[in-house]
Parts: C-alpha cells; sequence; structure tokens
C-alpha cells in the first residue's frame, strides 16, 4: 500500500470540553458554502477519505486490531436488530412504509443513550447528550418512513465523534468499516426490507443506490489490486455470490439484485456504468468526486445534518487549533 496521505489524530478532549445538544445549521440552499467550508466537513470528508485508505486491498474477513468498544458497538447494533423481532410489521394495505417502524425508532429514543452508556467508559458519558442525535438519525425518519444518504451520513458522523472522544483508537479504522459499518449496513437493510421504508431523496440519475452510497466508496478501495475480481466483473452474478460476504461493493451489488427486478443495466444505470472503469483505484476515486458533488453538496440532504461541538459548523480557517484537533492532518498535498 502506498505511503498514507493522513494520519488520524484521535483527539484528546479537556475535563472542561462542552459537549452541546447538536442542532441544524442550514437553513435555505445559500448555507451550503457554509457548510463546504467547515470544520465539520473537512473532519467528515478526511473521515471517509481515511477510512478509506485504511482498508484498501482487505477483505471483510481481513485480521485487524480491535479495541473492545469495537465489539461493544457491534452488541448495541444486533440489540437494535433484536428489536426488529419483537416489533414485526404491521398489517396494512399500503405498500411502502409500514407504520411499525415509528415503534422501533420510538425504543430507539427512548433507550439509545442508556445503550451507548453501555458502549462508552464511564468517563466519556458526558458525550452521550451530544454524540447520542447522530444515532437517532442513522436509521432513517419515523415520520416519513424513509431512509437514504442523509441518515447514513448520520451513522458516520457518529462514528467520525467516536473517534473524535478516544472511543475508538487509531488502530480501530479498518475494524469500523470491516465490523462495525458493515454490521450496521445489515441492520438498516433489514430495517428497509422489514418495513418497507421508501428511498429518501435518491431519485434523481446521478444514484447508484436507492438507499446507500459510502459502502460503494469503501468497498471499492478492498478491492483496489484485487488479483482477479475487476470492475467488469461486479456484473457476474458468480462472482458476486461467491465474494459477496468478503467484499463491500459485492454485498451492495448483491442486496440490489435481490430486491430489484429486471435488466441490471436498467435499474441500475450509474452502477452498469461504472462497470466499464479500468481500474477500482479509478472507481474509488470517481465515486468519492461523486459523493463530494451529488450528496456532500446537495441542500436536501446537507439541511437535516447536525453540528456540535465535535463537529462544528465554524469556518475550518477560524480555527487556530484546527492542526491540534482534526482527524486527517495531512502528512503531503491534498490537491484533487
Amino acid at each position: 500500500m502506498s505511503t498514507s496521505k493522513y494520519r488520524m489524530k484521535v483527539q484528546i478532549l479537556s475535563d472542561q470540553h462542552e459537549f452541546v445538544v447538536p442542532k441544524k445549521g442550514i437553513k435555505v440552499p445559500t448555507d451550503i458554502i457554509n457548510w463546504l467550508n467547515s470544520e465539520a466537513y473537512f473532519e467528515y470528508l478526511g473521515f471517509i477519505l481515511i477510512l478509506s485508505e485504511a482498508v484498501e486491498g482487505l477483505s471483510l474477513d481481513a485480521e485487524c486490531s480491535e479495541s473492545p468498544v469495537v465489539n461493544t458497538i457491534v452488541q448495541m447494533l444486533n440489540n437494535f436488530d433484536e428489536w426488529i423481532t419483537e416489533i414485526p410489521p404491521t398489517e396494512q394495505p399500503q405498500r411502502f412504509g409500514n407504520k411499525s417502524f415509528r415503534t422501533w425508532h420510538e425504543r430507539l429514543q427512548q433507550n439509545g443513550a442508556e445503550e451507548l452508556k453501555q458502549v462508552l467508559p464511564e468517563k466519556l458519558h458526558r458525550a452521550v447528550p451530544e454524540i447520542v442525535q447522530y444515532l437517532y438519525e442513522s436509521f432513517g425518519n419515523p415520520t416519513r418512513i424513509d431512509y437514504g444518504t442523509g441518515h447514513e451520513m448520520a451513522f458516520l458522523m457518529f462514528l467520525c465523534c467516536m473517534f473524535k472522544i478516544g472511543a475508538f483508537k487509531e488502530d480501530d479504522k479498518v475494524a469500523v468499516v470491516t465490523k462495525v459499518f458493515n454490521r450496521y449496513l445489515e441492520l438498516v437493510r433489514r430495517l428497509q426490507l422489514t418495513y418497507r421504508m421508501e428511498p429518501a431523496g435518491s431519485h434523481g440519475v446521478w444514484s447508484l443506490d436507492d438507499y446507500q452510497f459510502v459502502p460503494f466508496i469503501w468497498g471499492s478501495a478492498q478491492l483496489i489490486g484485487h488479483p482477479r475480481i475487476e470492475p467488469r466483473h461486479f456484473t457476474d452474478q458468480g462472482i458476486v455470490q461467491s465474494y459477496s460476504k468478503k467484499f463491500m461493493f459485492l454485498g451492495c451489488i448483491e442486496f440490489i439484485s435481490k430486491v430489484k427486478i429486471g435488466p441490471f443495466a436498467e435499474h441500475s444505470n450509474q452502477l452498469w456504468n461504472v462497470s466499464a472503469v479500468s481500474s477500482w483505484y479509478k472507481v474509488n476515486m470517481g465515486l468519492i468526486k461523486m459523493y463530494k458533488a451529488e450528496v456532500l453538496s446537495k441542500f436536501p440532504v446537507i439541511q437535516h445534518v447536525l453540528f456540535g461541538s465535535l463537529l462544528p459548523l465554524t469556518p475550518m480557517k477560524a480555527r487556530s487549533n484546527y492542526k491540534k484537533t482534526c482527524l486527517n492532518e495531512p502528512l503531503s498535498d491534498k490537491s484533487e
């Protein structure tokens, strides 16, 4: 693997650090510029890039370092999954939006803070009122009963905050993708299917998938340098079935193939186009560029983002201590 452009810097919080309940800060479309210049944006994008680089060439079952918090987070997600079994879908006539999801989400809001306290060491419990808000937003909207890239983003911000408060350690980068985020994907797929959740805001022609985006970024990174699987192979059902449990990208393709009917080129045209790209490295770079343009720069998604003390809307250049606190201190030129 090439020399890393980034170094993960876990933030050491002082005892005086004041956590806050995060709030929305992007009110109108012209506010997007504030987000694109904010510390939160650079922290979040850096987090995506760091973890993408960390899993280059690594399968989901690759051995990796993981701190105890990784295992407890996975157990928390297992608990959330058990709630689905305990809250079966309601018999109702409409095709989408089963109302039982609202009951599931209500249980999340009632129990999420206590579940998180079971994950975190006691000295970090004071962070719960801030970071639990990202958790509440991670699984879909209970009013609309929908799920999309904004909810995925909330969970990723939750994971980013877990690094920033020191709950995850630097060596946990790979495990956070292959163990934690992959378990999250399994959970939200079950939510989507069980409660027939509507896709949230993903109907444009750019869309890779009705619900997710980042697993395609991290999943393409996993396949960089693979001796057998090239981008053209992910439309081969035999390859997908053989490797879907090892590579996140192929797991996404398998799920799409299960829930959609008809020719792949018709129901997933953008992914079909991706299969023509010559290398996984180029796929990865192209998806990062697409994510920045079509998710991180779009008001319908960013209007729901929460900003607090860990991911502030403060202009990045105004933070004199940025290099001391950021997750992605540059080691080399990051120009695109």
